[in-house]
């Protein structure tokens, strides 16, 4: 090797160590506390409560160095069931500080599947509400793992010990540990909210967190002037990274924080606080529309609404667009690879409906979707918007591309550099992606498969309808039969009138139309917005058995 060859490769070795040790999460906090001290990094309007960026890192410094003294070391999980808070806050800052894992858990798990969760990822810390007290002791009782420290936020039983009680004495210097980090650390694990068996624990790595803050960072775009509230659960992928703590304290934006949503108290904090980005699913804008039209308030500020968890219907799109602001986003992905496929206001409301193209260091596909095998990523569904697929997902900045500890559904998952969604969809020419169902959804009435969003979408487009959600169940002679669950806009609305319509409707060949159907007041959602189409096919099945629905 030449002389300039050799200082070549110990120049590169050197950008290699500092950017290994210095592109990280928490590195970028850390600048934003040192150029934006007094600026303010959170609000918490429930609690009255501020911190700028210099109190923010005192608080997390007081929680680190607790930590530390409990002997919680690089690696170690930190495990949290909380709706969106401060407190959610500084364990997500504080773990990134010490090296350990945050692992924030769906807050509407049962004692059961929390002690699921407990076993699998073996936190040393497991912190809580008050509220949900009574589900953590159960779930205690049922793991065989034993956290070493459990914290309460709000008041202390004998067997745990509050947040604020845990920090009070601890120092809010910098705290010192004994390694460094690296941008290859899992810094946080999320669980997939799958509603059957076990749960699938998704590893993020800091470089992960990084690029998936600048993914959110360009698309806004965001700076350090933004304002942002995420309606959605951060526990979530989407809650945590969508202008929510990860990247707004990345970007040394503000945060305001809202636990539980509400319509009015959401556009009050829009005026209040002049919030520049609001982050919710599309039931969220429903809601925010109707309060909007119902009381003005000023929306002067935002500079977009950001939807995610299911298409944009067209008529809705224009609707809010009209009535909350004109800049309406929608993004598509999942836990595992983030958000994927991106629709921004140039693209609406004329691609409404679809769920966009590739996000900037994305690749989605639609594949053709076989019933005994996977297809080869090049084996490329067409791009005529009409044959249906399975999505894949090449997502290599914010994708760790493995389970923790499942080597079974990592290697069901995850083929050749590409994410297998499960997702059904079809692709135009110009590669934007429509978002059919999933392939455990789709219902096979007489040999025929159908789409349960397909049939959603015709009977949303009904102007007596104000929610739906489609399922099947069994019939002897047909295998399934279209089920249909709605909540009336207009109470006039009859069955007769749906059939009627759906008939009618020049978008819906008659063997998808529904057979059965059941009034009901609202349609069951997941923590994320999302319709759980399995819960609503055993609830079929149900009240099938109880006839409880009306035959057509």
């Amino acid at each position: 090797m030449s002389d300039s060859m050799t200082v070549l490769q110990k120049d590169l070795n050197n950008f290699k160590n500092v950017f290994e040790r210095e592109y990280t999460w928490i590195a970028g906090f850390m600048r934003n506390v040192y150029r934006y001290s007094d600026k303010t990094a959170m609000i918490s309007p429930a609690t009255d409560e501020s911190w700028t960026y210099a109190e923010l890192n005192r608080t997390v410094n007081k929680l680190s160095n607790s930590l530390l003294a409990d002997g919680i070391k690089k690696g170690d999980v930190i495990m949290y069931q909380m709706l969106n808070c401060p407190e959610f806050a500084f364990l997500y800052v504080a773990a990134h500080k010490i090296c350990a894992v945050n692992c924030p858990i769906n807050y509407r798990l049962s004692a059961g599947e929390i002690a699921m969760n407990i076993d699998d990822s073996k936190p040393e810390v497991f912190a809580f509400e008050e509220e949900n007290a009574a589900s953590v002791k159960q779930a205690l009782e049922i793991a065989a793992h034993k956290p070493k420290r459990l914290i309460v936020i709000g008041k202390a039983e004998e067997w745990c010990v509050s947040f604020n009680d845990y920090i009070s004495a601890a120092p809010d210097t910098e705290p010192k540990i004994e390694h460094e980090h690296n941008i290859y650390d899992e810094t946080t694990r999320l669980y997939t909210s799958g509603t059957t068996g076990r749960q699938k624990g998704v590893p993020i790595t800091s470089i992960n967190e990084v690029l998936s803050s600048h993914d959110v960072i360009i698309h806004f775009p965001l700076s350090h002037r933004d304002i942002s509230m995420n309606t959605t659960p951060w526990f979530h992928r989407g809650g945590l990274r969508c202008a929510g703590p990860a990247p707004m304290f990345y970007v040394g934006g503000t945060i305001v924080i809202m636990p539980k949503f509400d319509a009015d108290i959401c556009l009050k904090y829009i005026e209040k606080y002049g919030i520049t980005f609001v982050v919710g699913v599309p039931t969220v804008l429903e809601r925010l529309t109707f309060a909007q039209e119902r009381q003005l308030r000023d929306l002067s500020s935002l500079k977009g609404i950001v939807t995610m968890g299911s298409p944009l219907e067209r008529a809705a799109c224009i609707k809010y667009q009209r009535v909350l602001t004109p800049n309406i986003f929608n993004g598509y992905g999942t836990t595992e690879t983030f958000w994927n496929t991106f629709l921004r206001p140039f693209d609406l409301p004329e691609m409404a409906g679809t769920a966009g193209g590739s996000c900037l260091d994305d690749e989605v596909r639609v594949v053709k979707s076989y019933p005994d095998r996977r297809a080869e990523p090049d084996d490329e569904a067409a791009k005529d918007g009409i044959e249906v697929g399975e999505v894949i997902i090449k997502s290599s900045a914010k994708s760790s591309y493995c389970y923790f500890n499942n080597d079974e559904e990592t290697k069901n998952k995850f083929y050749k550099g590409y994410a297998y969604t499960g997702d059904l969809g079809t692709w135009d020419k110009n590669n934007y992606i429509s978002i059919k169902g999933r392939k455990d959804d789709m219902i096979i009435s007489s040999g025929e498969n159908i789409y349960p969003t397909q049939v959603e979408e015709v009977l949303s487009s009904f102007d007596k309808v104000a929610d739906c959600i489609v399922t099947s169940v069994p019939d002897k002679a047909r295998g399934e039969l279209v089920t249909a669950y709605i909540v009336k806009a207009d109470e006039s609305l009859t069955y007769d009138e749906l059939e009627r319509y759906c008939k009618e409707s020049p978008m819906l060949a008659n063997y998808k139309r529904p057979r059965y159907y059941k009034f009901i007041a609202e349609i069951p959602r997941n923590a994320t917005g999302k319709k759980p189409h399995n819960r609503a096919k055993k609830m079929a099945l149900d009240d099938l058995m109880n006839g409880l629905l009306y035959r057509c």
